[in-house]
């Protein structure tokens, strides 16, 4: 099976098909143009973000696709990691680097949790396995309903490296005990 993004992104989100609508509901955003392109760094897997605005310090594990084509979920026994798509760019390179976190557990706050207090313009560090270390600029954050989740956004192609990071968000719906929103930071390599 070839696939270049997953079918169903991020933490149970239904994927929206491309050239479909999509709903959007911005918390913050600065930035309306990308920054001019530039060459990315070779491949190297992610090992630990720190986003120090919010308190967010984590390693990240790694995930890829379900036999059906779907997602991984991040492991609910780490949910104090974060988890890198390995199937996708990574930090650094040209493209859309996605980590998802988890924004709870049943008994306690999750690596995400406070990915909703990041603002326009935070700083974003990824550690990688080569020993280096990129910086990135949040660029907007926002929340999109599961059933609106951005694919195209999230997963499609940029001409220069980007970051998503993303967590589960919105009201909680006891019947089918998840969030009925995803909360999604965009950011672009820091110039």
């Amino acid at each position: 099976m070839q696939l270049v993004q997953p079918a169903t992104p991020a933490l149970d989100v239904p994927a929206t098909p491309p050239g479909q609508a999509e709903t959007e509901r911005p918390l913050q955003t600065t930035f309306d143009t990308p920054p001019v392109a530039v060459r990315g760094l070779d491949r190297s897997a992610a090992k630990h973000i720190l986003v120090p605005s919010v308190g967010i310090k984590a390693n990240i594990d790694q995930i890829g696709l379900k036999s059906d084509g779907t997602l991984e979920t991040p492991s609910y026994e780490r949910y104090k990691n974060a988890a890198w798509y390995k199937l996708g760019p990574s930090p650094g390179e040209v493209g859309p680097a996605v980590i998802l976190g988890h924004v709870d557990s049943k008994s306690e706050r999750a690596v995400f949790f406070d990915l909703r207090r990041v603002v326009p313009g935070a700083k974003i560090e990824i550690s990688r396995a080569d020993g280096s270390k990129v910086l990135f600029t949040v660029d907007s954050i926002e929340q999109f309903p599961k059933s609106a989740f951005p694919t195209q956004r999230v997963y499609g192609p940029t001409a220069y490296p980007t970051l998503r990071l993303i967590t589960c968000g919105g009201k909680f719906d006891r019947q089918r005990r998840e969030y009925v929103d995803n909360i999604i930071v965009f950011a672009s390599l820091a110039a």
